[in-house]
């Protein structure tokens, strides 16, 4: 079967899921049909926003559903109606049986993980934050068990021990494209080889929520360190900062460093410390330099911008 005869229906929704679908449509695959998420007031205004994907699904006139429940009969029915080939979901909702059976060939999912590892919601956010050393992505075919299915090529990428998780997210969208790419093209020339996911290395990767994000003052500086950047550049990990006149607000901390640190630095988990242009805080065994942080109601800045305008005392 030629590429421009396989019908594809892509389900995605956020800007990780635009590459592989841009990736499709350049390379001449016949995507019939994108499946996003309804449009939904979003920011201060509330005013109503399409999904990244829908924005490109638009702008490349490429047909559209939005469905609100996706077990609704006339969803399943237009779904069926396309007469698609093979379904693609890249960081989109669980999909019901009567969605990933439909099409002939299956439906695969782009995630960005090595599963079994940080099967979940947020993979990319808790492999940064738990420190590994490295990641990557997995294509494999839906079944009951969410991110279960048998597995059908993986990449790998070496995190950096400063590297955040929006960084890490950028360079796996790039190569997850290139997979999804070859995932498709190793299905329509018939060398498509699956294997099941190891058992006994399952990792969760639970979607992450504000009290998630709060800074354990009690952690290790490493670990702090890993917890920042695993966070960084969204949602964000937050803490409650106390000033030298008493007056407490709570901040986002978007970057620290454990270089550099003076060897004579001792402060208690919490305490901060601000020495020329560079701001510290303390933790069990040693100190973490901060530097990048954004105070409630203002835009993000550098640590040595931030110490002109507040005299942190403490942070907790």
């Amino acid at each position: 079967m030629d590429k421009k005869d396989l019908k594809i229906v892509f389900f995605g929704t956020p800007d990780f899921a635009v590459a592989s679908l841009d990736a499709l449509v350049k390379g001449g695959f016949n995507v019939a049909a994108v499946v996003t998420m309804p449009d939904k007031p979003a920011g201060r205004g509330k005013k109503i926003q399409m999904s990244d994907v829908k924005r490109y699904a638009v702008e490349h006139e490429l047909p559209v559903l939005q469905p609100e429940k996706l077990k609704a009969p006339e969803f399943v029915d237009a779904l069926r109606a396309i007469g698609a080939d093979l379904f693609i979901v890249i960081a989109f909702r669980m999909l019901p049986e009567v969605v990933w059976g439909m099409p002939r060939l299956g439906t695969f999912n782009l995630h960005a993980s090595l599963l079994p590892k940080y099967r979940g919601a947020a993979p990319i956010n808790h492999a940064v934050m738990n420190g590994e050393k490295e990641t990557g992505i997995t294509t494999f075919f839906l079944k009951h068990e969410i991110d279960t299915g048998d597995m059908i090529t993986q990449r790998r990428i070496a995190i950096g021990p400063d590297e955040n998780a929006g960084e890490v997210h950028d360079r796996l969208m790039a190569i997850g494209a290139e997979a999804v790419v070859d995932t498709v093209n190793a299905i329509l020339d018939g060398t498509l080889i699956t294997q099941p996911q190891p058992e006994g290395e399952f990792i969760g990767a639970p979607k992450i929520f504000k009290d998630t994000c709060r800074i354990d003052w009690q952690m290790p500086a490493q670990r702090l360190h890993d917890f920042v950047r695993g966070l960084a550049p969204y949602p964000a990990a937050w803490t409650r900062m106390v000033e030298t006149n008493g007056k407490p607000s709570d901040i986002k901390i978007f970057a620290t460093s454990l270089h550099d640190i003076p060897d004579d630095m001792q402060l208690a988990p919490g305490e901060a410390l601000v020495s020329g242009k560079h701001m510290y805080a303390g933790t069990p065994d040693g100190a973490v330099e901060i530097l990048a942080l954004q105070p409630a109601g203002k835009r993000a800045m550098p640590a040595d911008a931030f110490i002109l305008g507040y005299h942190p005392a403490r942070f907790e």
